[in-house]
């Protein structure tokens, strides 16, 4: 409803509230088990927005802006995919860990944790938990779309493509990002909790921190920084 000039660093800190939800959660409902799904879905959920933080200062620096539409615009040329294809990866894979989806659902695991945070609730209580998860699939996959993929912007400025609503496009890509989590979760395995942890911390982390230093380094050596 409101084209803020730091979107994206709103979008990024109310996404990261879900965390106090599930920690209150499983602390709430007075039971152990519960309370380890807790706690391990917090470390998982931290774990992974340092390195989706980092690839988010990338975008923005490469756009010269926190406004959503700005960045938008700023791939009216060529989308960010295309320079920042091994962010990409990794934002798509660490999307997948921030939302608790298969094959990092540690959280949800019923043979380790009796189903995670959420044992004890039954009914709406427990509707509601998926309901938040799924919203938070369509966030991301919306996310990813702005980022990277152009948002609203045709795939080529081509007749009959450059005719067709924003909002289809946007929509296309948005089902586009749904379709990912849905077949990650028909054909990976679960990871174990230390591999998944590894990744986050020895693997996305130091990729996504030397990435973002060297586009800052060409931005810098070319004088293409935005103003």
């Amino acid at each position: 409803m409101s084209d803020l000039n730091i979107g994206v660093l709103y979008l990024f800190a109310t996404s990261s509230l879900s965390v106090y939800g599930i920690i209150m959660a499983g602390w709430s409902s007075n039971s152990k088990y519960p309370f380890l799904g807790a706690l391990r879905s917090a470390a998982q959920m931290i774990s992974y927005e340092v390195s989706i933080g980092f690839i988010i200062i990338n975008v923005c620096i490469c756009a010269g802006s926190f406004n959503l539409s700005f960045i938008v615009l700023a791939q009216n040329n060529v989308w960010f995919v295309v320079p920042l294809l091994p962010m990409f990866f990794i934002f798509c894979v660490s999307m997948l860990a921030e939302t608790n989806r298969h094959p990092f659902d540690l959280p949800e695991a019923e043979a380790e944790l009796v189903s995670g945070y959420n044992v004890e609730y039954s009914a709406m209580t427990f509707a509601l938990f998926f309901l938040g998860e799924y919203a938070n699939m369509l966030l991301m996959s919306a996310f990813v779309s702005i980022l990277f993929l152009g948002g609203w912007l045709p795939l080529v400025n081509l007749f009959p493509f450059n005719y067709l609503p924003g909002s289809l496009w946007f929509s296309l890509k948005l089902v586009l990002g749904v379709i990912f989590f849905i077949v990650t979760r028909a054909t990976l395995p679960r990871y174990r909790y230390d591999q998944l942890m590894y990744i986050g911390w020895k693997s996305f982390l130091p990729l996504s921190l030397g990435y973002l230093l060297l586009s800052v380094g060409i931005l810098i050596s070319f004088n293409w920084l935005p103003t």
